[in-house]
């Protein structure tokens, strides 16, 4: 069923994209303007001119433009000339209900944060997926969607995209971000019935997304491989899209002076703080080496999260609130000051099946700073840090310390950690790249929405 009279989308243009050349797809489609409107169902009545195709991106996990992927995701669909539209919860200084940034139109709405028990998580969910069904229908009203593009956690997106489907034909792309039932049992450990039907319908849901999906977009080849073994997707529909920075945008800047002191060591961490995060092990491994008289290792804590009072309550009862700096988010000059002061970071994500599979934007992000780092032996963090980190061999604190302490020890070895993953990541972190698969991934939806117009 349609409710809405459809504009044809120029064909062409999904051709062009589709071959992978990002800066080329505007140009493709207009040069296939004409053909396109030959194709359109309005053509009889005279014609028509062919609109750029639209992509709602809707996010439930953070703000954007706060979400570095989704917004970088974003810009580059807007470069290939699609228009974007983004659905997500306001946060972090983005509170706008409506706003359109740099060509992006962004619906906003009011998200109450879970509390932590799995109800809390239901209510929360239920909320959202009521304001992402009332925003897609304004988007949908605005200029009609072609393709929906839904950013988990959680798997429940998909939800939206059945319904314009039903109602309009919109194809789904689905951006696998996190792995819901391996978060699910990282968080709720305990063994139930109540757990154990959780843990069912989220695989449900799971499946139930990759079933609809036209294309999915995998962080990295892990992902991919779950999506076809576990998802049942066909793997020529599943492109690998890493969350690379963009360069002009994280780069070493000037220090800091207030976190620079000579004879000393800066330890950071730079992310969420959630559960499953593990911060807490970086603040229990400042009281270890506190302990054992390290009184010249520092450490800046910069991000926010639902665990950051009960870890400012940790710093405090460990005695290390003087050690421990809680900054809460900063962005811009501010982050890549504080970034630059930083002598080694850390990735205290503790070693579990949901964050082993995981890419972590803090290797990318460390790596182009040429920042060395010490983390846990999580199998994909480890297969793209290589030689900028220092795996520590336990999942503790004490072995968290003892990688912090080697580096404090070693400048030498930092200086050549360090240098090895920037020069990486000048040759193999190239966002442009990750954009044209992206945008070859909804050139695939895309067509798949021209050939049903076609026939309609």
């Amino acid at each position: 069923m349609k409710d809405d009279t459809e504009t044809d989308i120029g064909a062409p243009f999904a051709a062009a994209s589709a071959q992978g050349a990002l800066s080329a797809a505007p140009v493709g489609w207009r040069a296939g303007a004409a053909a396109a409107s030959s194709a359109s169902p309005q053509a009889a009545g005279g014609p028509s001119q062919p609109r750029p195709p639209h992509v709602l991106i809707i996010v439930e996990n953070l703000p954007v433009p706060f979400d570095r992927r989704v917004w970088q995701e974003a810009e580059a669909l807007r470069d290939a000339g699609w228009r974007v539209s983004v659905v997500c919860p306001v946060g972090k200084g983005h509170d706008a209900l409506h706003e359109t940034l740099d060509g992006i139109e962004i619906r906003r709405h009011p998200l109450p944060q879970a509390s932590g028990g799995r109800l809390s998580y239901l209510r929360e969910y239920a909320h959202a997926l009521s304001a992402q069904l009332r925003l897609a229908a304004q988007a949908h009203a605005a200029a009609p969607v072609d393709v929906i593009h839904a950013c988990n956690p959680p798997d429940l997106i998909f939800l939206v995209a059945a319904w314009r489907r039903l109602r309009s034909g919109t194809r789904f792309v689905f951006d696998h971000h996190d792995l819901c039932p391996e978060l699910f049992q990282t968080k709720f450990a305990r063994r139930g019935r109540l757990s154990a039907v959780f843990l069912a319908v989220l695989k449900l849901c799971e499946r139930a997304t990759f079933a609809l999906a036209d294309a999915t977009i995998a962080t990295n080849e892990t992902f991919k491989r779950l999506a076809v073994s576990r998802g049942g997707m066909n793997p020529d529909e599943v492109w690998v899209v890493k969350s690379y920075p963009r360069p002009e945008r994280f780069r070493r800047v000037d220090p800091d002076p207030s976190r620079v002191s000579p004879g000393r060591s800066l330890v950071g961490y730079v992310g969420i703080m959630a559960e499953q995060d593990g911060v807490d092990l970086l603040v229990r491994a400042m009281a270890v080496l506190k302990d054992r008289g390290r009184d010249d290792i520092d450490c800046v804590v910069v991000g926010d999260g639902p665990a950051l009072a009960w870890l400012r309550n940790l710093a405090l009862k460990l005695g290390v609130e003087d050690r421990v700096d809680f900054t809460g988010y900063l962005t811009g000059d501010p982050l890549l000051a504080t970034l630059s002061a930083v002598d080694i970071g850390v990735i205290p994500d503790p070693p579990d099946d949901f964050n082993s599979k995981l890419s972590m934007n803090k290797v990318f992000e460390y790596m182009m700073l040429g920042l060395p780092f010490v983390q846990f032996d999580l199998a994909q963090a480890r297969s793209e840090s290589r030689q900028a980190a220092l795996v520590a061999p336990e999942g503790t604190p004490e072995a968290l310390a003892d990688g912090i302490a080697e580096l404090a020890d070693d400048p030498e070895r930092r200086d050549r950690m360090g240098a090895w993953g920037r020069d990486v990541a000048a040759r193999e972190f190239r966002w442009d790249n990750e954009a044209a698969k992206l945008i070859e991934a909804h050139a695939h939806a895309l067509a798949k929405r021209s050939r049903r117009l076609r026939g309609a």
